[in-house]
């Protein structure tokens, strides 16, 4: 069925034309059938400050975009015809959504044009990447306003115990599983499983592996309808790394391997250790490498440090292991069909193009200069010092990002100074503020 037909059957009256941000989230506009003709021709204007904000539209400071030099002007939204869904909820002839990307010069900092540069280049060079994500996150019993009106402290989770896999749970909100599975079938998300985490209303949901853009699509769609399924249902959703001391680190996890361009997986050696290929093991080799240097994508908040807090679940360092979770990289599974590798670095806030496209890059990159790993990690890595680490704290990420040599090269100058610009308008703006724990320690007496 070609897009027009689409349209008729559909009985088009408006539809969705959304773009990613910077953060992940969508944002766009309703244009009517007749506009959608035009923009499908020519594109849809809209200001490249859009990628400067925050998720409350605080304006990032980001040089010739929101500086004193800057016009705001508009670059052209490229519609991406095969990438249309339906949005739950809304009715025939309002639901079409279609993803889009910047052109212009402002497709030099859009997430999605970068992971499809990205993918280009791998398949150049005779790889594609068959990847998944998991979502964590944490479901509350609170409206947005309720959670305000508490100063987010107090807040009634959906669960009250740590419950990781409970049937109990999970049974007792299947109400809440059925609407997400059925949400997910109108926008085409392919959720592989889902279940309960550890924490008090802390669950995952899983997308299932794919090629192309298409798993990043789907988890930029779920992030979104998601949360607005929870509000739709009174309730509301925190992709926060690190909401409450007292809570878990939240994380997206990516799960990748490599076939060539014939289809054929490359990672799998049945005669080497664990079945990893030498190419799988410069791969590795390239994330422990560079990721350190991209810790900026993977952490891009201020909030995503408090993540690495002591005894929190998160990454000790950049370590290898197989079947090992107290590694950065998890080395997962045990033929052809299953090897990969599982990135546990990013955190519940990253934007999924952003992070597919940096773990792609630091591993094509370790496989083009044969960049051997260090030794595997066996037993627990929480106890053992890791040779090579990210960046724990936002300055330090943001310097080592814009020295970058591996993103200038394979993310692009113009992403690498806009973001880590970004980054640094959201560090200042923060450190301006001053925490209520700081006054009820220091006011009085300190």
């Amino acid at each position: 069925m070609n897009l027009d037909e689409l349209l008729d059957q559909n009985g088009c009256k408006f539809a969705t034309v959304a773009m990613a941000d910077t953060n992940g989230a969508l944002r766009g506009q309703m244009v009517s059938r007749r506009s959608l003709a035009g923009i499908l021709q020519s594109g849809m204007g809209m200001a490249p400050v859009t990628l400067t904000l925050d998720p409350t539209d605080q304006v990032l400071t980001v040089p010739g975009i929101t500086d004193d030099t800057a016009d705001f002007h508009d670059d052209p939204l490229i519609v991406d015809p095969s990438s249309v869904r339906r949005i739950p909820w809304a009715r025939p002839g309002h639901d079409l959504l279609f993803l889009s990307t910047y052109g212009g010069a402002t497709s030099g900092i859009c997430p999605r044009s970068l992971l499809g540069r990205v993918l280009d280049r791998a398949a150049a060079a005779g790889y594609q990447p068959k990847y998944g994500l998991e979502l964590e996150y944490t479901l509350f019993d609170e409206t947005p306003e309720s959670a305000r009106a508490k100063g987010y402290r107090g807040l009634k989770t959906a669960t009250l115990h740590p419950s990781h896999d409970l049937v109990l749970y999970q049974t007792l909100q299947s109400d809440w599983y059925e609407a997400v599975a059925e949400m997910a079938e109108p926008l085409r998300i392919d959720i592989a499983k889902m279940h309960e985490e550890i924490g008090g209303g802390f669950m995952e949901a899983c997308i299932a592996a794919g090629s192309g853009l298409e798993p990043a699509d789907q988890l930029v769609m779920l992030k979104t309808f998601l949360r607005a399924l929870a509000l739709r249902q009174g309730k509301s959703i925190t992709y926060m790394p690190r909401w409450s001391e007292e809570a878990d680190s939240q994380s997206i996890h990516l799960h990748m391997s490599l076939k060539d361009a014939a289809g054929a997986p490359v990672f799998h050696d049945a005669g080497a250790e664990h079945g990893m290929s030498r190419t799988f093991r410069h791969f590795i080799g390239g994330l422990q490498k560079y990721l350190g240097e991209l810790t900026l994508v993977f952490l891009p908040t201020v909030n995503a440090y408090r993540r690495f807090a002591p005894g929190t679940f998160a990454p000790p360092g950049l370590t290898w292991g197989y079947e090992n979770r107290t590694t950065a990289l998890r080395v997962v599974g045990h033929d052809a069909g299953s090897l990969r590798v599982e990135n546990r670095l990013p955190g519940s806030d990253t934007n999924p193009y952003l992070t597919v496209a940096a773990t792609l890059a630091a591993g094509m990159a370790g496989i083009l200069a044969e960049i051997e790993p260090q030794p595997e990690v066996r037993g627990n890595g929480y106890t053992q010092a890791p040779a090579t680490d990210f960046h724990r704290t936002m300055p330090e990420a943001i310097a080592a990002f814009r020295d970058s040599a591996l993103a200038r090269d394979w993310l692009g100058e113009a992403f690498v100074t806009s973001f880590a610009a970004s980054r640094q308008s959201q560090f200042d703006q923060f450190r301006a503020k001053v925490p209520d724990v700081e006054l009820m320690r220091y006011f009085d007496l300190g």
